[in-house]
């Protein structure tokens, strides 16, 4: 039988929950207690293989005990959903959003900062929209936006170390295993369609943090994150395992599970309060998403002027993001609250003249597509999208076509879901090495998406090993001045 069953390793406490460790969310009921997991296999009558069939029996429950339904937030939204388009890798601030003519015109001379020489952009620069934003001729399709961006040139984060970085810009720390921003998004809203997961991610990075990036930490797994797909693989042959069942029809599934549920009630009534009650929500979706899912991931509707759109096409260098694009929108049209894409490897060291071109070319003309399509379906308005990476690159380089790492400063931008738009916020000093004016650090973005969302994130905290943890540990400033 199809079942999505949750990865202990990712979220050891599951199974091991005190008192002490319950939920705190704007007055949220608390979870029940838990047991061991020794106890519970021994209360388990039929073993593991009545555990899997009886987590499936929680059709009727009723919304009060479904961790996924709905929640109100601390405060009236302005985005709905999330969807973020991370650069794996860390792109060159100077190629794409932040122009530095300072930078351009001591090309080559030595740097004042180090022993390595300046190397200035290769690409012009040219101002779009009223608001004249200074965009690269490298991110021409985006850059007819610039009246929707609010570009974020003053980011700043704590490690220029590619695992670290990443992390701390999904989950709010490097150093512990934490809960990712999406899981906190779920954790504090719920979700908006009950046949779907609440929080997915498109072609997650496998190594530099894995599946941490998209982990419930010691939130409950239900709040984890979906992956579909994998770096190494074209989307357009990914596929969710275990989704479909080669045994038996959904009709006898229903059948188990109606024979099932009676059992299930059963250990409940006896037991009362019982760890199969925290799984049981998981494996009734995984049953749900064998018929939601699939259609949702089928892009064979869509209009060949769609899919031109979003550059989808067999041989188009825009292809597989396209599809990761598109398929975003499609999420976001059925109500999944976080979705995240992943475009990989920005890293660029050295052959900044071949790879920026190559990477830029790969997305702009899909990030368009994105922007263009919420847009015109009504949805950009309600839909936060964010673009960037880990950290930015320096402005020198020993070797003349390369940038090294810069957690100091560097660019992401947002648009849509209540920020406002043709805004320029911060800047780097002159060559770009670091933020100087208008500083966001990864804490202060997390605040502000959390505050879009209609969550405080001071508020948004959930109870583990005696104490009250939240997406922003003790730091964290909700960013007012992009706030539409």
């Amino acid at each position: 039988m199809p079942l999505f069953i949750p990865d202990s390793s990712l979220n050891p406490s599951e199974t091991a929950m005190s008192k002490s460790e319950r939920p705190l969310l704007n007055h949220h009921a608390a979870m029940p207690d838990a047991t061991s997991r020794r106890r519970f296999l021994q209360s388990a009558s039929a073993g593991f293989g009545w555990l899997a069939f009886a987590g499936l029996s929680s059709a009727q429950a009723a919304d009060e005990s479904n961790p996924l339904a709905p929640k109100a937030g601390h405060h009236p939204a302005k985005a709905k959903r999330v969807i973020f388009l991370c650069m794996r890798g860390g792109p060159s601030q100077m190629e794409t959003f932040d122009y530095k003519p300072q930078l351009n015109a001591d090309d080559g001379q030595p740097s004042k900062n180090t022993n390595q020489k300046y190397f200035g952009s290769q690409w012009a620069f040219r101002q779009y929209g009223e608001s004249g934003q200074w965009i690269s001729d490298l991110m021409q399709h985006t850059a007819a936006h610039a009246d929707k961006l609010c570009v974020l040139n003053g980011m700043h984060t704590d490690s220029n170390e590619h695992g670290a970085a990443l992390t701390q810009m999904h989950t709010g720390s490097f150093q512990f295993h934490r809960p990712s921003i999406g899981s906190w998004a779920l954790y504090g809203l719920g979700s908006d369609n009950a046949n779907l997961p609440g929080f997915i991610s498109i072609k997650p990075p496998v190594i530099l943090g894995g599946a941490r990036n998209y982990s419930s930490a010691f939130l409950p797994t239900i709040y984890q994150g979906t992956p579909i797909g994998t770096m190494s693989q074209a989307l357009s042959k990914a596929v969710v395992p275990n989704l479909s069942n080669s045994r038996l029809t959904t009709a006898a599934q229903r059948r188990q599970l109606d024979f099932l549920q009676a059992a299930n009630r059963d250990i409940v009534a006896r037991q009362g309060h019982s760890p199969v009650e925290g799984l049981i929500e998981t494996y009734e979706l995984a049953f749900r998403m064998q018929s939601e899912l699939p259609a949702a991931m089928d892009i064979s509707g869509e209009t060949e002027a769609t899919l031109d759109m979003y550059g989808i096409g067999p041989g188009k260098r825009t292809e597989d993001f396209g599809r990761q694009c598109l398929l975003a929108r499609r999420l976001a049209e059925s109500g999944v609250r976080f979705i995240e894409l992943t475009h990989d490897n920005w890293d660029h060291h050295g052959g900044v003249a071949a790879n920026m071109p190559l990477r830029c070319g790969q997305i702009d003309q899909p990030v368009a597509a994105l922007l263009t399509d919420l847009d015109q379906r009504g949805l950009l308005d309600d839909t936060l999208v964010l673009w960037g990476g880990e950290f930015g690159r320096t402005p020198d380089d020993p070797r003349g076509d390369g940038r090294g790492h810069n957690n100091n400063g560097f660019t992401m931008f947002a648009a849509g879901g209540g920020v406002k738009p043709g805004l320029r916020h911060g800047a780097t000093d002159e060559y770009g090495y670091e933020a100087v004016e208008g500083r966001v650090h990864v804490h202060d973005l997390h605040a502000t998406i959390l505050h879009l969302m209609g969550l405080d994130h001071e508020r948004l905290t959930y109870r583990y090993a005696g104490r009250d943890f939240r997406l922003t540990d003790v730091y964290g400033e909700v960013v007012h001045e992009i706030l539409a």
